[in-house]
């Protein structure tokens, strides 16, 4: 294991080339890290959209999350923004999984297989 001086260390910016990515020490221009990242997530799925509704560590607060879509970033975040429009509900995007506030499972289904996915509905 390294020591903890080179485990903080390392440049994080530089008045030549800017921000640099702590992962690969390249100018961000040039890191291709959340590409892979992202490639990684997709790789990983098995072509079933799976929606469920979460209260865990929210207070009661119950949202419903869309994780499964073999979606790039980009487009994830475009389908996140029209599905937000569609609930009319606040939401967000983390880690490539959607979350809708408050409970959506039977709208959100029923879009998503119009648009051509297959979908499940997980949990309680």
């Amino acid at each position: 294991m390294a020591p903890l001086k080179d485990q903080l260390g390392g440049l994080v910016y530089s008045t030549e080339h800017g921000d640099t990515c702590p992962d690969c020490r390249r100018p961000l221009a040039e890191c291709h890290c959340a590409k892979q990242a992202d490639q990684a997530r997709l790789a990983e799925l098995d072509g079933i959209v799976r929606i469920r509704r979460e209260t865990s560590g929210r207070k009661g607060k119950g949202v419903t999350t869309v994780s499964g879509l073999p979606l790039s970033a980009d487009d994830l975040k475009a389908l996140a923004k029209e599905l937000k429009k569609r609930c009319g509900t606040g939401g967000a995007l983390k880690d490539g999984v959607i979350e809708i506030q408050g409970d959506h499972r039977e709208r959100l289904k029923a879009e998503l297989e119009n648009r051509g996915y297959t979908v499940k509905l997980a949990g309680g």
